[in-house]
């Protein structure tokens, strides 16, 4: 039996995608989150075969996510759901460590499909995303030089992300049980090691590397 665990905001999609999946006789969904940092939690508790992220996430968006459950959880495979078949975002998933990409609008089977993938140790990504694309990355990324992000701890990574977002120091505090100046703190040295002077920059930063959309 494969378990899986959905994480989407949408209470709608999660219940479409369960309905989906649990029609296939050897699928069972465990577990469901609406939110970013608890998709990371219940997956770390849970440690299904498969945890389905939306890309869209709210607090921890799914890259971050994927990259939080591969220290977290190694063994659950990460499919990224996302509307987005541009480049930097597909990179961003893969180097976070989903092993599949699936367009929104692609078929049911699609989606089953790429379950099936994941499980017989297989990447997938969706028809429209040639496969020749995971080739390319990853000639890419083991001639490329070290990429600063992968500077960031974990704990940076939730900072920056949040701060990216628009969040206050107040608010991140709150949301991660932190104090605020341990927050500055983390602040400050995201900022160096990403070469950013500011918050504008940094969200360009965010923006640009498609960890935020385009449109803000």
């Amino acid at each position: 039996m494969t378990t899986i665990v959905l994480a989407d905001d949408h209470h709608l999609v999660r219940q479409g995608l369960r309905a989906l999946l649990t029609a296939e006789p050897d699928f069972a969904v465990v577990g469901e989150a609406g939110e970013g940092v608890e998709a990371t939690l219940l997956t770390e508790r849970l440690q299904p075969d498969v945890l389905i992220v939306d890309m869209a996430m709210p607090g921890l968006n799914g890259a971050e996510v994927a990259r939080q459950v591969s220290k977290r959880s190694p063994r659950t495979r990460v499919i990224m759901l996302s509307m987005h078949d541009s480049d930097p975002y597909v990179i961003e998933a893969l180097r976070a460590g989903a092993v599949a990409y699936v367009l929104k609008d692609s078929t049911a089977q699609d989606l089953v499909h790429a379950v099936r993938s994941v499980m017989a140790g297989r990447r997938y990504l969706s028809p429209r995303i040639a496969e020749r694309f995971i080739d390319a990355y990853l000639t890419q990324l083991a001639t490329s030089l070290p990429d600063p992000l992968d500077t960031l701890t974990l704990r940076e990574r939730e900072v920056f992300l949040l701060v990216a977002q628009g969040r206050s120091s107040s608010e991140i505090a709150q949301q991660l049980f932190l104090s605020r100046r341990t927050v500055e703190t983390h602040r400050t040295n995201i900022m160096r090691k990403l070469g950013v002077k500011n918050k504008a920059e940094l969200i360009r930063y965010a923006v640009q590397r498609g960890l935020l959309p385009k449109d803000g």
